[in-house]
């Protein structure tokens, strides 16, 4: 038996192998810069202590998988540094043999880290951080941005509820700087899919909204007098990033209106009851290993350390330049259990990538909307265009 079995494992993994693969030892880094972070509305919430770095140890688990039959192995090195030290630590990571690193950072500190290796032959992956500018005004050649892009979110948000023909959107926002990009992203999406923002209002943080005092009953009382005397609606619209109030709009409205955005109908990166395209099994081995369930950012590491092992793979290299041309390249697409292959955008290095709209059990539906078009991807129909960003990269 096995002697037919062999022949066949060869014939499956051979079309993946480049001709003449050479042995190959691959060092990749995830690097997270901490933030304190304020405890979630909900203990479900509460993230995780390994949260990403689970996402590494299976990215880098399914890349040995494959890398056993080309000779090519693979090894994670992680760290964790405060917003001051994590030059220090990224160069550390380079210093060990590092070419390509994972970044968990906000979009400040994406753009300083990848100005700070700038000169050097290192590529960063950018797994978290969402902000629309560093893909319409701030690309950096040396950034792949993996995180889909508020806008990415937003439009995907907006074309289910044009599809659902709810048009009339009331925007309830935060008092927050991220509730404000938010709400922006939102506001160009109902405008580019024919939805209207009938009203708008400011739900101003003045504490004690956390969950380890009184303030949730608080927020839970304002809830329905804020909400009372909208302007005829279709649904209520969160923009909560801060997570002050949008766990508390559903069922607590004046009017009996769903809610979408930041609390109930949510656009997500990804979503542990997701189990179409494969996505069950890829859950199941993230169980295995994480005892938990996989969370976005958990994805999002785990989708970057793929990019990179396709790279490998396929050039039978670890030059950073040579896996970006790769990954920028036609040839590139990558199953990531959402409905359909990745690509990248080649304008600002962004990939391609599906949006789940889930609610807390269940996936509701995956945008883009087939009734949404675009002449060359219809994943292009989510986030900015080419011909709405300044960044043009890979000209």
């Amino acid at each position: 038996m096995w002697r037919f079995l062999i022949p066949l494992t060869i014939a499956l993994f051979w079309p993946l192998a480049p001709a003449f693969a050479a042995e190959l030892s691959v060092k990749v880094g995830v690097l997270k810069v901490e933030h304190e972070v304020e405890l979630p509305l909900s203990r479900l919430d509460i993230p995780p202590n390994d949260l990403g770095f689970a996402g590494a140890r299976l990215g880098i688990n399914d890349n040995n998988t494959t890398g056993r039959f080309l000779g090519h192995t693979y090894e994670v090195i992680t760290a964790s540094a405060q917003p001051d030290e994590a030059e220090a630590a990224l160069d550390g990571m380079i210093a060990d043999g590092v070419q390509a690193v994972v970044l968990m950072a906000h979009a400040d500190e994406v753009l300083a880290l990848a100005d700070h290796v700038a000169e050097r032959d290192v590529l960063l992956f950018n797994a978290q951080a969402e902000d629309d500018y560093l893909r319409t005004d701030e690309c950096r050649a040396n950034v792949l941005h993996i995180a889909s892009s508020r806008a990415m979110k937003a439009d995907g948000l907006a074309q289910f509820l044009v599809w659902k023909k709810w048009r009339k959107w009331f925007l309830i926002k935060g008092s927050h700087p991220v509730d404000e990009a938010w709400a922006s992203a939102l506001r160009r999406a109902a405008k580019r899919f024919g939805a209207k923002i009938v009203e708008e209002r400011v739900f101003e943080d003045t504490g004690g909204s956390r969950r380890t005092d009184t303030g949730h009953v608080q927020v839970q009382k304002q809830i329905p007098v804020f909400t009372q005397r909208a302007k005829k609606h279709d649904v209520v619209i969160a923009a909560d990033e801060a997570e002050v109030f949008g766990g508390h709009l559903p069922y607590h409205t004046w009017d009996a209106r769903p809610v979408a955005g930041s609390a109930g109908l949510r656009p997500v990166g990804w979503h542990p009851g997701n189990e179409a395209w494969g996505a069950t099994q890829y859950q199941r081995r993230f169980e295995k290993i994480a005892k938990r369930t996989v969370r976005t950012l958990d994805f999002q590491v785990w989708l970057a350390l793929r990019v990179i092992g396709e790279g490998v793979t396929r050039t039978n290299s670890t030059d950073p330049q040579k896996i970006k041309a790769y990954a920028l390249g036609d040839e590139f697409e990558l199953g990531i259990f959402k409905g359909t292959k990745v690509t990248f955008r080649r304008w600002n290095n962004q990939i391609r990538s599906p949006v789940l709209l889930a609610h807390d059990r269940m996936i509701v539906s995956v945008s883009p909307q087939r009734e949404f078009l675009h002449k060359v991807s219809q994943l292009d129909t989510l986030g900015y265009d080419e011909p709405e960003s300044n960044c043009k990269l890979n000209q």
